[in-house]
């Protein structure tokens, strides 16, 4: 009785590959700590911007002989001057002073209604002697008039109209498409050495003939691409969605729909950042048979990944200037910086197709070139193979 095994078909092998990657790193410490890391300082960082929002300006004065009036014209200057007076009344200077020294109030404001106020402050004055000030010159004012019998009409309220009313949103979408792209390029460096050390495990290893004793090496490399590209791409998605929800939960932002686009853009970039980088490094990997040699050929694809995030940084301030723009084209960087543009309104749509364009053309020939130096490297082990001669034995 024989049995037919039926050989698998090359779609099958990569599928095989992708789902031995992603089983392996799912299991990793090293990839759930970095995980779990990457997701505690997107909420950090949300807490951390809603205790700016919500620390807003407080002043507290003290207040001695006051009167309605008085307390009226503090809060009416602290509205001026974009900060929450609170007024605390006291019986006596004694009291006043007390409360100053232990830092309980800012500032006192002694016989408000006097010919002589005073305003006790433990060391400068600063904003609350100019917030009293004011208010007490307002109100000799309207004391002065309505001694006079002077009745003044309300004054005209000035109508700011924008000249630009979509740079709030913009601003929000830049900042988010910043904290975006760090993920995204932490996510780059990390699953790109990801597929290095796997290629030199199994290369110092010898695991690499068995498997190439079944299919062949681009199927290997497709393979490893593949299943830590799904893997980065589901971790950028609960990243995306935690990062998202809590925006949305703490009231980060106003813009839900302009928040959505924008990560979901940054997403479609690490797609083709990820097919991109992991080639390279993979590619690169082949070349050596130690992970101690790893850095020495993977280090120009780490520098360039470093290039794209230091000059997304400045687009930011400037994307529709010179740097921005011509980098935003440049297959390697513009994953890391056309976002940025994108999200401030900076980008033109037949930019961003030309820049999608010129990515998906490099990785084609990236895949070619990388599939070759993968083949003609993967097999040769006890150091460093140059890269002209695994062009050259490539079989």
């Amino acid at each position: 009785m024989s049995t037919d095994v039926t050989p698998h078909t090359p779609a099958q092998l990569v599928r095989l590959v992708a789902g031995r990657e992603i089983s392996t790193r799912i299991r990793d410490k090293g990839f759930l700590i970095g995980s779990a890391v990457l997701i505690v300082l997107i909420l950090g960082m949300l807490v951390f911007q809603v205790a700016i929002n919500s620390g807003s300006d407080e002043t507290k004065i003290g207040v001695v002989g006051g009167s309605a009036a008085v307390t009226q014209a503090l809060r009416t200057q602290g509205d001026a001057l974009d900060t929450d007076v609170q007024v605390v009344a006291y019986d006596d200077e004694a009291a006043a002073r007390t409360a100053v020294e232990d830092g309980d109030v800012d500032g006192a404001l002694l016989s408000p209604s006097g010919d002589q106020p005073e305003l006790l402050v433990e060391k400068d004055g600063g904003q609350t002697g100019t917030l009293v000030q004011n208010a007490v010159q307002g109100m000799s004012i309207t004391a002065q008039l309505a001694d006079a019998d002077v009745q003044l009409t309300d004054p005209p309220t000035v109508d700011v109209v924008s000249l630009d009313p979509d740079a709030d949103a913009d601003l929000e979408a830049t900042i988010v498409a910043l904290v975006s792209v760090f993920v995204l390029y932490s996510l780059l460096i990390l699953f790109g050495n990801f597929v290095a050390q796997g290629v030199v495990e199994e290369k110092s290893s010898r695991v690499v003939e068995l498997l190439l004793a079944t299919m062949k090496p681009w199927q290997l490399l497709a393979g490893k691409v593949l299943g830590l590209g799904l893997l980065g791409l589901a971790q950028m998605l609960v990243i995306a969605v935690v990062g998202v929800a809590g925006a949305l939960t703490f009231d980060v932002v106003d813009l839900p729909g302009r928040l959505i686009g924008t990560v979901a853009t940054v997403v479609a970039w690490f797609v083709l950042g990820y097919a991109f980088y992991a080639s390279v490094f993979g590619a690169a990997a082949s070349l050596v048979s130690r992970q101690e040699d790893l850095a020495s050929v993977t280090t120009p694809a780490s520098l360039l990944l470093i290039v794209g995030f230091v000059v997304a940084v400045p687009a930011a301030q400037d994307p529709g200037g010179t740097l921005a723009t011509v980098t935003s084209f440049i297959p390697g960087l513009s994953p890391l910086v056309m976002p940025v543009r994108q999200a401030a309104g900076a980008a033109e749509w037949w930019e961003v197709g030309l820049a999608v364009v010129l990515m998906l053309v490099s990785i084609g020939v990236i895949l070619r070139i990388g599939g070759r130096i993968y083949a003609g490297a993967l097999l040769r082990t006890g150091g460093k193979v140059k890269l002209r001669e695994a062009l050259a034995a490539e079989r």
